[in-house]
Order: C-alpha cells, then structure tokens, then sequence
C-alpha cells in the first residue's frame, strides 16, 4: 500500500510516499481502509523533532493522526465494530501505523462510528480538535454554562471547534481573530470578538474564569490579565509541567526539566489567582462517540478550509505552515464520501 512516511528527523523535508506492506491488526485493532485524513499543526512540526523527547515513534513512520474510513478486518478481541462500519479515529502518539496511508490500523478504544450527517472528509476533519478542546474544557476546566473562556485564533482548527463546544456547554466565548474572519467566529458564537489587528485583547476583556492557551510565549503571559480569581489555565504549545512528565511516566530528569520550564508561567497564573496545566490530548473513542452525538445533532459543525488529494500531502502541509487555514486542512484518499452525508 501507499503510505506517506517520515525517514528521519531534520529541519529540511524528509518524509516521502513509500510503498509498505498492508498493516494486520492486532486482537484489539481494526484495520481500516482510509478514506480521508485530517491534517494539524503538529504534522510540520513533528519531522523536525520538536516533540523527540515526548512522542514514542519509531522511525521510519507513517504520518498523520486523524481518519475516516471503512472497517475492513477486526482483530479477535474486538467487540464495538465489524467489516463495513463507517468510522473516525484519531491515533495520535498510539504505536502502528499513522493516517496518511491507504489502510491503518487503529486500537479499538481511540475510534468511533462516523456520524452519519458527515461524509468521511468533514468527519477526518474532526477526531484532534475535537479531543482537544473535550479534554481541555468539559475535563482539565469543568467550563460550565455561564463561566467565560478565552479562546485566541478563533479561526483556526482549534478555534472553531472550542468555540461550538463551549456554546454547547452554556459558556460565553471571546476570541481574536483577523478582520476578515470576524463573521465566521461570530456565526460559530463567539460573543466577544477581538480584532487583532486593530485591537489589544488584554485591554478589553475582564473577569475570565477559563483561558485555553494556544498562543505562545507573550500572549500567555498576557492572557493572565483578563482572569478572575480561581480561574484556570489550559496551555496547548507549553510550556509543559511536571505533572505531565510524571503522567507520561517519564525519568525524574525530564520531571525537573518541565518543572523548570513551567515555573515562570505556573507562578505568574498563582499571582492572578489562577491554575495552569499543560495539556497533550490522548485519543480516545469513547469521547469521540459524545463529540459524534453533538456533531448529529449539529449542535456543532465541521470548518473546513481545503481538501487536497492524496498525492499533494506535501502541498497540504506547507499550505496548513502558513497559519492562514480558516478551520481545517484535509487529505482526501478515495473518491467516495459515503453514507447519508450532505453537501
């Protein structure tokens, strides 16, 4: 089969369309023949070997996360799918094969079945994001239904799904965004809407009980000036914390060295009254069926950017580079999008 495989770790291109053996699931697998597959910014990131001492790759590997497609084998032990079922899955930092491939094979517990409103393309668009901002805010902030949260980049691949999911929990959402994306952040609900380019959000907004921290450095920093007492912090980029080295069960040296990284941020969050945690989503099948409810009742809506082909992967990873992507970037396989999907 057709695989789009990272040789090497370096900063100039080093990954490249491989012929490999199809993979054969394990007894808690499925093997799934892909048929679309989401792209994030992490995808640029990991073949210059920003996340070596996190990430458990082995190299040469598959690239890509996010999937949609159709089962075509089970391994012994599974029970939730069967041949034929249409489904999504995000196999981030699992072992096996990766997305951008024409089969993959995922763990049963990371997928789930594919809404039936979506076609595979807006359902591959969906399995990162949509963890992320499930995990950073219904389980690291318990946001609840009239809390407000902070959510920078609001057109971004995070942006525009954090912003429906904190609709949908009952909170009201500020963002930032460029002048030419304000209508697409309000249509989503943002309420508060920050032009960047013209305005300075650590001026204007107050008395915030979450910020979910996808801007780096400075911006961070600054975010901590629109919180209110006993807030939270939910960081995205960093820098990370040693509870999370401890989680990923890393040596007491790594435990030192993010707690050191994390002490500057971690210390001006307490000044403000606040809390702050590094958060690294983890695929997870069960949330994505709870995620898979929402998106058929459209209580939330897939944002797509551009869908390429299969062949022009490198093309979709410098277009997603360029940080301009209003909602997702998508990597279509096969021609057909299946099941009862709309336009």
């Amino acid at each position: 089969m057709r695989a789009f495989v990272l040789k090497r770790y370096a900063k100039s291109e080093q990954a490249a369309f491989v012929d490999v053996p199809r993979p054969v699931p394990k007894p808690d697998e499925i093997l799934v023949q892909v048929h679309a597959a989401g792209l994030n910014p992490i995808d640029n990131m990991i073949p210059k070997g920003m996340f070596k001492p996190i990430l458990r790759f082995k190299l040469p590997a598959t690239m890509g996360s996010d999937l949609a497609g159709v089962v075509v084998e089970v391994g012994g032990r599974v029970t939730r799918f069967k041949p034929g079922d249409e489904v999504f899955a995000s196999i981030f930092d699992l072992s096996g094969t990766g997305a951008l491939a024409e089969f993959a094979v995922v763990p049963e517990t990371a997928a789930a079945l594919k809404p039936g409103n979506l076609d595979f393309v807006q359902a591959a668009s969906i399995p990162m994001v949509g963890l992320t901002s499930w995990q950073a805010l219904k389980e690291r902030a318990r946001l609840k239904s009239g809390q407000k949260v902070f959510i920078p980049s609001g057109s971004g691949g995070i942006g525009t799904f954090a912003i429906q999911l904190a609709k949908s929990l009952g909170a009201r959402v500020g963002t930032t965004t460029s002048t030419g994306n304000v209508d697409l952040v309000r249509s989503l609900g943002a309420d508060e809407i920050i032009d960047y380019k013209k305005q300075e959000f650590a001026d204007l907004l107050r008395d915030y009980d979450v910020v979910l921290g996808t801007l780096r450095g400075e911006a961070l920093e600054k975010s901590l000036r629109i919180l209110k007492p006993n807030s939270t912090v939910v960081s995205l980029i960093g820098p990370p914390d040693g509870a999370f080295a401890r989680a990923r069960r890393m040596n007491s040296l790594m435990v030192f060295l993010f707690g050191l990284l994390s002490r500057k941020i971690i210390r001006r969050a307490k000044q403000q009254g606040a809390a702050y945690s590094f958060l690294f989503v983890h695929p997870d099948g069960g949330q994505l069926a709870e995620i898979g409810e929402l998106l058929k009742a459209e209580r939330i809506r897939p944002v797509i950017d551009r869908v390429f082909p299969f062949d022009q992967v490198k093309e979709a990873l410098a277009y997603l580079d360029q940080g301009r992507a209003k909602g997702k970037v998508v990597v279509q396989m096969t021609s057909s999008q299946g099941g009862s999907a709309r336009a």
